[in-house]
Parts: C-alpha cells; structure tokens; sequence
C-alpha cells in the first residue's frame, strides 16, 4: 500500500524551508513581495501559510521574491 501524502502540508513545509534557507522573515517577504509590484503584509502571509492553502501563483511569487533558483522536494517536513 501506498502512503497517503497531506498535500497541503507538504507544499507548505517546501515554502516554509525556502524561506529558511534565504533567512526570510513573513515581514521580509512581504517588502520583496511589495517591490515585485504584489502587495502582501506580513499577516496576510503569514495566515495563507498557516492555512496552507494557498495558491501556485502564491507559491511561485513567494520563491521568485526570496530568490529561490531551485527547491527541494523531499526534505520539506
């Protein structure tokens, strides 16, 4: 049997490691966020990241903004 995969929990714990990685803060991204013309707060980020439901534009405007270049798939948990 297969396991059962949280999908939701795995793409937020791959977001939560690249912010880590580039010692981005939710306060941080949200001013990277802001200067690509995507304005978020800190709050409102921090909320969709708690959530975990976010969306893939989210998700690729976040790593663009933190500079992320590749991402890591399997160490996210």
């Amino acid at each position: 049997m297969s396991k059962e995969i949280d999908w939701q929990a795995h793409v937020k714990g791959i977001l939560k490691a690249e912010l880590k990685r580039h010692h981005a803060t939710y306060g941080m991204l949200a001013e990277k966020l802001t200067e690509l013309g995507i304005p978020e707060t800190a709050e409102n980020i921090a909320n969709k990241i708690s959530r975990g439901g976010f969306t893939a534009v989210f998700f690729i405007q976040c790593l663009q903004a933190v500079g992320s270049k590749t991402i890591h798939l399997t160490d996210a948990e």
